[in-house]
């Protein structure tokens, strides 16, 4: 099969790609704290591999995709007391990817799916989605891989119902990829504070460090984590990011529901 990475081909192979309508991912992860037993980049190293497989399997069904490098500096100020952590403000992080978008366009790339795989880049994503669909003639698409496979994510896990952070999931994706960066010899005593309850509430918002929430830099059990379980979990978001973009749905041009008038005045040039 056709190598899917970016930084692997010749700019003549981008042009086709870009002639192709070919979807340009680009995996957005973070560098920060995964507890004592999981490296650094752990998110980063997450969304390139889901966004490579993803790809592949676009490919197989008949579309054309290509995974840009990995945008490796997101928001993680959360995670900075228990070091390790690199972080950007929101503003140099919506510089990067627009700047991304800026040159995949000038290409000739007209469809961009940002697959992320850190929570607290989540929201800003959605803003510089938002900005980015004002800025430019591509189709922006935003989304954080674990989230196009939830129910799958549930069935495979065995002591939560989703992923959470240095978790059962995140351990075990890692012990698939990269088992010789996980410390797997005492994992029993790296269970951190599980996520429970709503993640929404209408008692408002205020931002806590993660230090607020864990002892350790964890959320969840990782005890369970194993190879097997992270291929499948693997495996599952790929499919899931898969439908999303093969989905005619996701690049539809958006209908313009207004209108010709309304007040006696016109809406449409």
């Amino acid at each position: 099969m056709a190598d899917v990475e970016w930084l692997n081909l010749k700019a003549h192979d981008l042009r086709r790609l870009a002639r192709a309508d070919a979807i340009a991912v680009v995996p957005v992860g973070s560098v920060e704290q995964h507890g004592p037993h999981l490296p650094v980049q752990t998110d980063t190293r997450l969304a390139h591999e889901t966004s490579c497989r993803a790809a592949r399997r676009v490919i197989a069904g008949g579309g054309q995709a290509v995974v840009l490098p990995t945008v490796w500096l997101g928001l993680s100020d959360h995670h900075v007391d228990f070091g390790g952590t690199l972080t950007a403000d929101y503003e140099t992080f919506h510089a990067v990817l627009a700047a991304v978008v800026r040159s995949v366009t000038a290409l000739g790339f007209r469809r961009v799916l940002f697959n992320n795989g850190h929570g607290g880049n989540i929201d800003a994503l959605k803003v510089s989605t938002q900005r980015l669909a004002r800025e430019t003639a591509a189709v922006v698409v935003a989304t954080t891989y674990p989230m196009e496979a939830v129910e799958e994510f549930g069935e495979i896990l065995e002591d939560q119902d989703f992923i959470q952070h240095a978790d059962e999931a995140e351990t075990s994706m890692m012990l698939a990829l990269v088992p010789d960066l996980v410390d797997a010899g005492d994992l029993a005593s790296c269970e951190g504070a599980a996520i429970s309850g709503p993640l929404s509430s209408a008692k408002g918002y205020r931002w806590r460090p993660f230090s607020a929430m864990t002892a350790n830099g964890v959320r969840g059990n990782p005890t369970r984590a194993s190879a097997e379980k992270g291929e499948r979990l693997l495996d599952a978001a790929a499919a899931g990011l898969a439908r999303l973009m093969l989905a005619a749905e996701t690049w539809a041009p958006i209908e313009d529901r207004r209108l010709a008038e309304t007040g006696g005045v016109p809406l449409r040039d």
